[in-house]
């Protein structure tokens, strides 16, 4: 026992994943070429090979203990979808054997009825395909081979949220090489598009949490007075890890390493029992499915330690909320990463195109890029003061913005010297400040070598953002390779071409604080929108502009854009939807017996105390008051009750959407004010719900 090896994180990691050095492993040589080069250069599969790819996989498979495969998509639910089906094939004498062929590997068949689809598709015609995203490595998890793949209807449009990323990844890297073979880098194979996400959680007690309806059905309290404490003291940021909590995380980790997943930093956050994880950089669309498994398994493990995974954008009302930063970049099959300015970006053109063509892509596509972030969940956060505002900027720093006057004024830029201290303590190492702060207020902040859009929501997945943010800047790059094509003095015509973008596009850079009353006046003298929920979001998809960038890159043709305004206001109704008749079925069914019971036990104590002469004038305004919050809340709720039908009832999608949003929301927020109002009033041996104090400290 004591001579066993402890397995590091290097000895577990990519267990479960088909990665590059299993596949070289279990391939021929050929095929083993042709596979990595459809895999990073994005070439054509090589039908040919597929037999032999799908037995070397099956085989690796069957030896980590998988008996079923599937086709797992991200449909537009915004969640994941598998259909498992085993190896086993019967050989007519009684027995099976296990296959798995190349056309199983390659194309599925999963019934598409169900899924959301925008009208692109009757309930009837319930066909649909799945297709191997060949990108993003297949991994065994509980049994089965996942197979990461995007999701069609059979006559060909997108169901899903994987194929508009797909095809923005293409268009990205389509023309960014053509800025860089203007530049002479003519060799650059392939340009990737890197996310990697910053999740934010709250973990709390499981039976606590089965004893909320609210939590169980909507992921958020919908009613909640505030604690005696919160998170003013600052003491939950980056404070010691609770026991119970650290034995999830290590579980979490261990499982996460085990399917290539870079689970890097964990910490708690801001809020009481919140915490985060960050994961590092990955191709796009690779991220996109590690951020997916994150959210599936933050929530499987947490059940099995006795806890429960929060991953709604606003579980407690009053407290930090839960938001995903999505750091994004740009690298090449070289290596080189284009957001990069390197030590003296004054004398780097390149760079500077390519910053520009990020500006110039916020700045013309802002509400494309609010759209992406847009979800009730999120409309709690954007805005507050905990999240970015919903207005769209973008936070460049010192350097930078040195560096972007004097390209506007043509001159040349000298980047400043990094400082060193050591805090005058000589047994301190000296360190090199960074040249620039970060902004932790902005929405798109340049943060070295990167960008951070910090608006995106917990529960989101991030493939909307990100092939939003990759069309948009394939477009900025389009125009950018139109007019340096054919340039003889690329450094010369680079530099000019930026002056002209900084100039145009200038107003989107704001280094400022993003909370503050003043940005918002100054955003609107600078025309930048400012779109404050969700439902007029969605219109962004309406804007003819917005719909032609779609279509000139193939990420999305017109149905498939329709579709998709379709499938977000019902999706934002439904969801309010649920929301309020929730609350009004815990109203009535918990909260309101609750306040009569109460008011029973003050009345009989009153008598007593009455027919002792003892003075009950201060006991009946108490009982008046806890029975005036009971009829006014089954009055609010009656009327909630009557605004959510009135919703429902509405045939248009938008001005059903835009009612639940206006009088729906609203009237939620009247009758949790007198609730919030009556549960400190009541004791707790009758208050029949766990409160605030309860969920956020006693894990």
């Amino acid at each position: 026992m004591g001579n066993e090896k402890v397995q590091t994180p290097a000895d577990i990691f990519g267990k479960y994943v088909f990665s590059d050095a299993v596949a070289k492993t279990r391939l021929s040589k050929a095929t083993y070429k042709s596979l990595k080069k459809t895999i990073e250069l994005g070439a054509p599969l090589d039908a040919t090979i597929a037999d032999e790819v799908a037995a070397a996989i099956k085989e690796w498979a069957v030896d980590l203990g998988a008996t079923h495969f599937t086709h797992w998509f991200l449909p537009m639910t915004g969640l994941t979808a598998e259909k498992h089906d085993s190896f086993i094939s019967p050989t007519g004498d009684g027995k099976v054997i296990l296959s798995f062929s190349g056309k199983e590997l390659i194309k599925g068949e999963p019934d598409a009825s169900s899924f959301p689809s925008g009208g692109l598709r009757e309930t009837a015609a319930a066909r649909g395909y799945t297709a191997w995203d060949t990108t993003s490595p297949v991994f065994v998890k509980e049994g089965s081979l996942y197979i990461p793949t995007a999701f069609f209807s059979y006559t060909g449009e997108i169901l899903d949220k994987k194929a508009p990323l797909l095809r923005a990844n293409e268009a990205l890297d389509k023309q960014a090489r053509r800025v860089l073979a203007a530049f002479g880098k003519d060799g650059v194979k392939k340009v990737t598009s890197t996310v990697g996400p910053e999740q934010e959680y709250f973990i709390v007690n499981r039976d606590l949490y089965n004893q909320r309806l609210d939590l169980i059905l909507t992921g958020r309290t919908l009613f909640g007075a505030q604690p005696p404490k919160g998170q003013e003291l600052d003491d939950q940021y980056f404070g010691t890890l609770r026991t119970k909590v650290v034995e999830f995380m290590h579980d979490l980790d261990k499982q996460l390493w085990e399917l290539g997943i870079t689970s890097k930093t964990k910490h708690n956050e801001v809020a009481p029992a919140q915490h985060e994880i960050a994961l590092i950089f990955d191709p796009a669309n690779v991220a996109v499915d590690h951020n997916q498994l994150v959210l599936e398994l933050l929530q499987k493990i947490a059940e099995q330690h006795g806890l429960a995974a929060l991953i709604h954008e606003k579980p407690f009302a009053g407290v930090n909320g839960n938001g995903k930063h999505i750091n994004w970049s740009l690298s090449t099959d070289e290596g080189e990463n284009l957001l990069d300015p390197t030590d003296d970006p004054g004398k780097n053109p390149q760079f500077v195109i390519f910053l520009a063509a990020v500006i110039k892509a916020v700045d013309e596509y802002a509400d494309l890029l609010r759209l992406s972030v847009a979800s009730a969940g999120n409309d709690h956060r954007l805005g507050a003061n905990e999240a970015p505002p919903a207005i769209i900027s973008i936070f460049v720093g010192e350097e930078l913005e040195g560096l972007i006057g004097a390209v506007e004024d043509g001159k040349t830029f000298t980047s400043p010297d990094a400082k060193t201290t050591n805090l005058a303590v000589t047994s301190l190492p000296v360190i090199t400040e960074d040249k620039t702060d970060r902004n932790r207020t902005s929405p798109f902040a340049f943060t070295g070598n990167k960008f951070e859009f910090r608006m995106c929501g917990s529960y989101a997945n991030i493939a909307g953002p990100a092939f939003i943010l990759n069309t948009i800047v394939a477009e900025a790059l389009s125009q950018i390779a139109d007019k340096l094509e054919g340039s003889k003095n690329i450094e010369k015509d680079a530099l000019a071409l930026a002056s002209e973008i900084f100039k145009a596009h200038k107003r989107v850079i704001f280094n400022g604080n993003g909370y503050s009353d003043e940005w918002v006046a100054e955003a609107e003298k600078r025309g930048l929108p400012n779109i404050k929920n969700t439902v007029l979001a969605i219109k962004a998809f309406l804007v003819e502009k917005n719909r032609a960038v779609f279509e000139k890159h193939g990420v999305l043709v017109g149905k498939e854009i329709d579709s998709r305004y379709e499938i977000l206001l019902e999706n934002y109704s439904k969801i309010i939807n649920i929301e309020a008749l929730t609350l009004v079925d815990i109203t009535f069914r918990q909260l309101v017996p609750a306040a009569f019971k109460y008011a029973k036990t003050l009345s009989d104590s009153i008598a007593s105390f009455k027919a002792a002469g003892v003075d009950v004038k201060g006991n009946v305004t108490y009982l008046e008051k806890v029975l005036g919050l009971a009829k006014s809340i089954t009055a609010k709720a009656e009327a909630l009750k009557g605004a959510t039908e009135a919703a429902g009832n509405l045939e248009d999608n938008f001005d059903s959407a835009l009612a639940y949003r206006e009088k729906v929301v609203s009237a939620m927020e009247t009758l949790r004010e007198d609730i919030d109002t009556l549960e400190p009033i009541v004791p707790a041996d009758i208050w029949p719900v766990p409160v605030y104090t309860d969920l956020l400290f006693k894990i």
